[in-house]
């Protein structure tokens, strides 16, 4: 071994480098107020410093740590109400510096010992809480768009058995609400269905699948010589966080015989809580459904667990020959992953979920959504008693929409004042929220991920606005 490779792996040096990022990490979550949320550098400047960083190389590791916590959006600060990401638990984070430390990628059992094992008590510890009988199983994957892409084509395997080994998809179609995450549409486009494949109902004033239209849309779909496979519910949708109503989808492929998925990403966490379980009332029927724990479950991405009704069902997805990985195809091993993802080489993902239940109990998962839920609500009623905004919908999650009104503007004066907002809100980096789209409004967007945000926050942040907003004509 040469003398770079033994520095390389030096344990010492390992250990205090550790000891040193711990404790700026530490720092920055305990003076998480005493920062902006981001300090936004354009691209092109952040690439040229990276590059005349590069050009300097090698340096000292611990510098380069620092510019990276101070290029990154500060999640864990309370005015941070932006994306779907949460501001992960210390112990996850921690539990995932194991995992990539040991690096045991589950490919197949051997490989993975720990991580494969934990991963079916994590199954079995959401088709709990979910309502599924002891058929169901599950697993982890790499995020919420790989894991509707996996459920949907096992209802391809389950609804066109022919596909996997003749292809031609042309004729295949799923049903999906207008409102239905950007991965769904990807991930049919991916199978070949096509833009004809993917048949989008419309939404009510609520932003929810009018499922009173299903039947007439299959209708339609059929005279067009298409076959629907399977139709997808949205708990919650991406843009206003609404719930699609699950009982009344589930009627309608149990029916039909269409399989039923779930894109349960951001709100199907809702499982762990008492108080908000109600809004995915059918869930149980689903046959399968994703639900990201880096989203509403204190976990660091990428972590989505796959669920389905059927256990057997997930074995059905990829049927290939490996002989390098399993002595049979053909057999149902729960321990081999590979045999049921995309992934081959795949991270202990189990470990950081697992760690944070295993420590703080489901009591911990209750506590968070409820909170961010509540606070949701909360927003809502403080954006509805100031005149001077308006509340796009009621919010059934912890996804605010509203803008800014202006006497006098029309809706696209209204739309570019509020952008104009949107924009010098993230180039001052004191707060950071979003914008969406909703029937050709700009709204902002906030998603309350951050236990830290408070009452008085949310006002400062609508006073805010309102500031940046008076000094545009």
């Amino acid at each position: 071994m040469t003398e770079l490779l033994n520095a390389i792996y030096d344990a010492n040096d390992f250990r205090n480098t550790g000891y040193a990022l711990i404790d700026k990490l530490a720092m920055h979550l305990q003076k998480k107020t005493q920062r902006q949320v981001i300090n936004f550098i354009s691209p092109n400047e952040l690439l040229a410093f990276w590059q005349n960083d590069w050009a300097e190389q090698p340096q000292e590791v611990m510098p380069f740590f620092e510019q990276i916590i101070q290029q990154s959006i500060s999640l864990h600060h309370p005015q941070y109400m932006g994306h779907q990401v949460v501001p992960p638990a210390p112990l996850t984070a921690l539990a995932d510096l194991l995992a990539a430390f040991l690096n045991n990628g589950s490919a197949v059992y051997e490989m993975g010992q720990a991580s494969s094992a934990i991963e079916k008590l994590v199954a079995e510890i959401f088709c709990k809480a979910i309502g599924y009988s002891q058929e169901a199983d599950g697993l982890l994957t790499s995020g919420g768009t790989l894991a509707n892409l996996t459920a949907l084509l096992c209802a391809r395997q389950a609804k066109a058995t022919e596909v996997w080994e003749e292809g031609n998809t042309k004729d295949l179609a799923i049903m999906v609400s207008e409102e239905a995450h950007y991965c769904v549409d990807r991930a049919a486009r991916i199978m070949g269905l096509g833009t004809e494949g993917i048949i989008k109902v419309h939404v009510d004033e609520q932003f929810r699948m009018r499922t009173d239209l299903l039947a007439s849309f299959y209708q339609e779909a059929e005279k067009k010589g298409k076959k629907v496979i399977a139709v997808v519910g949205s708990a919650c949708s991406t843009s206003t966080g609404s719930y699609d109503d699950l009982e009344a989808i589930a009627q309608f492929c149990q029916k039909y015989d269409f399989w039923f998925h779930i894109d349960g990403a951001h709100g199907g966490a809702v499982i762990f809580t008492s108080k908000y379980k109600h809004l995915v009332k059918g869930m149980e029927k689903a046959d399968s459904i994703a639900i990201d724990c880096h989203k509403m479950l204190m976990t660091p991405a990428l972590t989505t667990a796959l669920l389905f009704k059927n256990g057997g069902n997930s074995y059905q997805t990829f049927m290939q020959k490996a002989q390098y990985l399993w002595t049979d195809a053909e057999e149902r091993e729960w321990y081999n992953y590979s045999k049921r993802t995309f992934e081959c080489t795949k991270l202990m993902m189990s470990m950081k979920f697992y760690a944070l239940i295993r420590t703080y109990g489901i009591q911990a998962l209750e506590d968070f959504v409820t909170t961010l839920y509540d606070l949701g609500k909360t927003f809502a009623q403080i954006i509805q008693s100031n005149p001077h905004f308006e509340l796009a919908i009621e919010p059934m999650a912890n996804i605010v929409c509203f803008r800014l009104l202006k006497k006098g503007y029309s809706d696209e004066k209204l739309n570019q004042l509020n952008a104009d907002i949107r924009r010098e809100i993230v180039e001052k980096g004191e707060f950071y929220i979003v914008q969406t789209k909703l029937k050709d409004k700009l709204y902002l967007r906030t998603t309350l991920m951050n236990p830290f945000t408070t009452e008085v926050g949310l006002e400062k942040l609508l006073a805010y606005i309102e500031k940046i907003g008076n000094e545009y004509s």
